[in-house]
């Protein structure tokens, strides 16, 4: 067995050194890259590699890290890629990381890429609970991560349950309350929407703003044990050396700024910290395997060169790249002022033409209004004269009528004289028929009156039905007239609503630089209002939620923050205010 092994260990190192190329996977927070690499390459060839496929020039914050057994390490850039302790399986796998963080985000990293890249980095270690994070800070960045992504808050598209799919929030803090995640993402989407108007750059920005000042932000913790015995936690960062309860991550029991720390040694296993005041006794401590402590040893030395980096004047480069950073900003706000002229100029010109469609469709229902009214005035002047011929066929019956009552009168009259008694019946029928006649004579009377009123309801239904034709007239050439485009002007509303670029075009002169130069000093004096209306939006949101916390789910972390918050504390308490102008003189030494 043991032959055979050894035969197939020489099998592929045989292949290996016959092959002239490996194959690598580069895994970024953003996307996987594949890259063919020359055997004889060291981990700078390919790191110089990687970064200018990003486009990427503050390479002084990233490297390679790759998994050895139950810790990582990072590849060093004058060694062999095939000579670390790295999987041999093609393709290789390396995961190109941020290995140390600046100490103020805003001013440190200039390249978009570069803060792209933390962004993602710190946003997984907070939904991965690697850095503590506040339930109310949690929302609060969780709004900026949404506008991050999807751009400004739109009610019409951004509805109910557009959140549901995606991870916000650490499951700590959702365990923490009785909430569901329609409730979570109504607080999400209220912070949310205010922050209208900001790009994914300025988003990314402010989340990194927030994050930055939480307690386990860029810390690598270690487990250590002094020279007594007692298990600790070492933790590096930016700002120097801290030392740890080992369960207690986020007050550390003391720690070393860079500038008080005159050296620091490693030999046999055990590192010496020696501070500035040679009155302070020398802190030594011990890792227990030798890949922890070249690990230490390694962030020590880059986070100490940073921090003395960033206090020396930039270099040449950095200036470059920091110019050509604030020009592209100007260029890009430019750009955004232009875009939001041209949006609000389009706004402009939909709302006229809203205005002149939903005046066209009022004028089109005054119109069939009008000629319904016409209709019925027809209507009604038609059976005005159909009663009015049917009142004079009976007057003129009951004319012709009374008219034989008359003669039936005179014939009574003629044969009255027959006999006393015939002449009496005579006499009372005569009377009858007189009555008979006088009421025929009433009634063609009314009839005839009746016929002239009906006359004068046809005359005036006609003269409605006049009135009715010429307001229809009146309607229809006001309506031709308003929604003639020669009634909206050139500059609401362009012919197909369509903007002409020559009339849009801008020039970018000094003016505009000195406007833009106005506006950074007036950011910069807005900046203590924005850090008030930060805390107090996180109060807000903190008060908000406080009622529907679950305290016996509260991590050991939420108790200690909790104390800490009470107590005052934070992340630099712990530090003396470090001067810029005075620089410890920090030496390395190993055996």
């Amino acid at each position: 067995m043991a032959s055979a092994l050894a035969a197939k260990m020489g099998l592929n190192s045989l292949r290996r050194k016959q092959a002239k190329n490996f194959n690598v996977r580069i895994t970024t927070m953003d996307a996987d890259m594949e890259f063919s690499c020359e055997v004889k390459w060291k981990g700078k060839d390919l790191f110089d590699l990687v970064c200018r496929a990003l486009g990427l020039r503050e390479t002084w914050f990233f490297g390679f890290q790759y998994d050895v057994k139950d810790t990582v390490a990072w590849i060093k850039m004058d060694k062999k890629v095939l000579d670390h302790d790295v999987s041999k399986e093609e393709p290789i796998t390396l995961n190109f990381l941020a290995k140390f963080y600046p100490e103020n985000a805003e001013e440190e990293l200039v390249q978009d890429i570069t803060q792209h890249l933390f962004f993602l980095q710190v946003k997984n270690k907070i939904l991965e609970e690697e850095i503590y994070c506040p339930p109310e800070a949690s929302v609060l960045l969780a709004s900026y991560a949404v506008q991050a992504k999807y751009g400004d808050y739109d009610p019409n598209v951004h509805k109910l349950g557009f959140l549901a799919q995606e991870e916000l929030l650490p499951k700590r803090v959702i365990n923490l309350y009785q909430m569901t995640a329609e409730m979570w993402e109504e607080r999400i989407t209220s912070c949310y929407a205010e922050h209208r108007g900001r790009t994914r750059e300025d988003a990314e920005m402010e989340y990194l703003k927030i994050a930055q000042d939480l307690e386990m932000y860029g810390i690598n913790y270690f487990p250590i044990r002094n020279k007594k015995g007692t298990d600790l936690l070492l933790g590096v960062d930016a700002l120097g050396l801290h030392i740890y309860d080992p369960d207690n991550k986020l007050t550390p029991k003391c720690s070393f700024p860079w500038n008080e720390i005159r050296n620091i040694s490693y030999s046999d296993r055990e590192f010496a910290i020696k501070p500035l005041d040679k009155k302070t006794d020398v802190f030594k401590f011990n890792s227990s395997k030798l890949k922890v402590n070249k690990l230490i040893l390694q962030l020590c030395m880059g986070n100490h060169d940073l921090f003395l980096r960033r206090r020396r004047v930039d270099s040449l480069e950095v200036q470059q790249m920091k110019a050509q950073a604030r020009e592209e900003r100007a260029r890009k706000r430019v750009e955004r002022q232009r875009l939001e002229r041209e949006k609000h100029l389009r706004e402009v010109a939909e709302r006229a033409r809203d205005d002149l469609e939903r005046r066209l469709i009022q004028l089109q229902d005054e119109a069939h209004m009008a000629n319904d009214a016409l209709l019925r005035s027809e209507e009604t002047a038609d059976l005005l004269a159909e009663k009015a011929q049917i009142a004079e066929e009976e007057a003129t019956l009951l004319s012709q009528k009374a008219s034989e009552a008359e003669a039936e009168m005179q014939r009574i009259k003629v044969t009255a004289i027959r006999s006393e008694e015939e002449r009496r019946m005579m006499e009372q029928k005569m009377l009858e028929a007189e009555m008979m006649a006088l009421k025929m004579a009433d009634e063609s009377e009314r009839r005839a009156m009746e016929a002239d009123q009906l006359k004068q309801d046809l005359q005036e239904a006609r003269d409605s039905e006049r009135r009715a034709k010429h307001k229809l007239l009146e309607i229809t050439s006001k309506s031709t007239y308003s929604v003639k485009p020669s009634t909206v002007p050139g500059d609401a509303m362009p012919p197909d609503l369509s903007f002409s670029r020559e009339n849009l075009s801008f020039d970018f002169k000094d003016t505009d630089m000195k406007r833009l130069s106005m506006e950074i000093e007036k950011e910069k004096v807005e900046y203590m209002e924005k850090s008030k209306h930060l805390q107090e939006q996180l109060n807000e949101l903190k008060t908000e939620i406080e009622s529907l916390k679950l305290k016996e789910r509260e991590t050991p972390l939420d108790i200690l923050h909790n104390e800490n918050t009470e107590k005052g504390t934070s992340k630099h308490s712990n530090f003396k205010k470090v001067n810029g102008n005075t620089l410890g003189v920090l030496s390395f030494s190993w055996a």
